[in-house]
């Protein structure tokens, strides 16, 4: 039963080390499999989710979530609050974190106020503002830091490229929560949580320096020393909760899709695949497979990033498989709610669909 319970939760994870495992007896281990790896998205990924967590367990942003949250005047705002902290925050600590953290303030808020019925959809448009807002920065999506790091683009090259997309899912999440009605609320809890000024400071610093990493200004290697050191002397446990699995899947589809890259036949299908338009096959591969691993593998096949990287982004909306961060929501919620899971799965496929759909064409023949 525990390997079971393990398996439902790392889905993607044994899948990557089954299709690493695989692939291994075409192309046998050898000198070649170190050249796979990019070390520095890794240690990236690992420092930005170790902060993340610290910052998490001293409560900085749920404190910082709830008091906007009394800025809301009726459920319209609410809705439309909670899916921009989202938002902001899937741009700054990447969209799984930002639903880990601020799914449990959606639930909290609206059962403060006695609207659960609209918890399905408050859900989904957070799993969407997650998947969305982070596109537009290197370190927003962990696809994104992987491309940002392997293809070496540009800062600015990079947001150019995600900007358009961006406000075109900033317009039509507004434009989803105007059918949330306006109903008036109040919200009169008192919260007794109180940061603390040091950890606070400390955790900051450390989440500047996790950026100044992705952006290329500090080697990684001191990046990870540094955080690893110091969270091991102020907060081991934030170490324990980094998504490891998470890291594990890169680390497995790196081994998958280098020995795919060295398989001829395979090479020259997906590299045809890509040429014809690799955008759609971005886009369609993770309805199947997911944003992160079509990421990691696509980019061994192709030198042309930017359909990539459109692709990965708005293909992290769609299927329920389309992105990790669209589990974590859908494990969130039927644990909330078990007997509402099958409602919210054909309501997260409509909205999701129409997300899917409108931006895929606008990627297409608009941007």
């Amino acid at each position: 039963m525990a390997v079971w319970r393990f398996i439902k939760k790392n889905t993607v994870f044994c899948i990557a080390a089954m299709a690493a495992l695989v692939t291994c007896f075409f192309v046998p281990p050898d000198a070649a499999y170190l050249d796979y790896f990019d070390w520095k998205t890794l240690a990236c990924l690992f420092i930005t989710l170790a902060v993340v967590c610290a910052l998490r367990n001293i409560k900085f942003f749920t404190i910082l979530a709830r008091h906007l949250v009394r800025l809301a005047g009726n459920l319209r705002g609410l809705f439309l609050l909670l899916v921009v902290i989202t938002f902001i925050g899937s741009m700054l600590i990447a969209n799984d974190m930002a639903l880990i953290t601020f799914l449990p303030l959606g639930y909290f808020a609206l059962s403060t106020v006695g609207k659960e019925k609209y918890m399905a959809y408050l859900f989904i448009l957070q799993n969407i503002s997650a998947n969305l807002g982070g596109m537009l920065t290197p370190f927003g999506n962990p696809q994104n830091l992987y491309l940002y790091s392997y293809f070496q683009i540009p800062t600015g090259e990079f947001m150019l490229t995600m900007l358009p997309p961006f406000l075109l899912a900033v317009g039509m999440l507004c434009v989803a929560c105007l059918f949330v009605p306006s109903q008036s609320l109040t919200i009169n809890e008192r919260f007794g949580e109180k940061l603390s000024v040091k950890r606070t400071v400390l955790y900051l610093l450390l989440f500047a320096l996790s950026l100044l990493v992705v952006f290329r200004v500090v080697p990684f290697p001191i990046g990870l020393l540094v955080v690893t050191a110091v969270l091991l002397l102020a907060d081991r446990e934030a170490l324990l909760m980094v998504d490891y699995p998470l890291l594990g899947t890169f680390f497995f589809f790196f081994i998958f899709s280098g020995n795919l890259a060295r398989i001829e036949a395979v090479n020259q299908f997906v590299s045809w695949l890509l040429e014809k338009d690799a955008l759609l096959v971005s886009t369609l591969s993770c309805q199947f497979i997911s944003n992160v691993p079509t990421a990691v593998l696509l980019s061994q096949f192709t030198e042309n990033y930017r359909p990539l990287l459109l692709g990965v982004n708005i293909g992290g909306v769609g299927t329920l498989i389309a992105s990790l961060a669209s589990l974590i929501t859908f494990s969130e919620f039927r644990l909330l709610y078990p007997e509402h899971g099958k409602r919210y799965f054909w309501l997260f496929t409509l909205v999701n669909g129409i997300f899917l759909v409108v931006m895929t064409a606008a990627a297409k023949f608009v941007f």
